[in-house]
Order: C-alpha cells, then structure tokens, then sequence
C-alpha cells in the first residue's frame, strides 16, 4: 500500500504538482525551469522535479512572469 504525501510537505514537486500549488500553469513552468543549470529544478532520469522552497524563493522576488 503506497502512502500519499500531501503537496505541502513534500520538498520537491512534478510540474502538475507545482502547478496546482503556485496556481501557475503547466506550460509556463515547463518554459520558467527550460534552462540546463536552473537552481530550483532536479532532474530525475528525464522527470523533472521541481524544489518546492527555491522555487518559492525565486517567485517571491519577480514581478510578474
């Protein structure tokens, strides 16, 4: 039996996770974390993970996206 993690204590995210807890769209994060040495994203194989609190940080500090 696989137990489930609530998104808010989970320190890394997929991108529909992400999405669901910025309220930012898939597509638009898949373009925000495109860079090859971005801080915030963790690669996993070919899954992208994104870091819940760097991300965080990141947005805290943009005007808009």
């Amino acid at each position: 039996m696989k137990k489930e993690v609530p998104i808010a204590d989970k320190a890394l995210l997929t991108l529909e996770e992400a999405a669901a807890y910025f309220n930012i769209g898939v597509n638009k994060l898949r373009e925000i974390t495109a860079g090859d040495h971005c801080p915030y994203v963790l690669w996993n194989s070919s899954k992208r993970l994104i870091k819940r609190d760097s991300f965080k940080d990141f947005l805290y500090k943009q005007y808009s996206i």
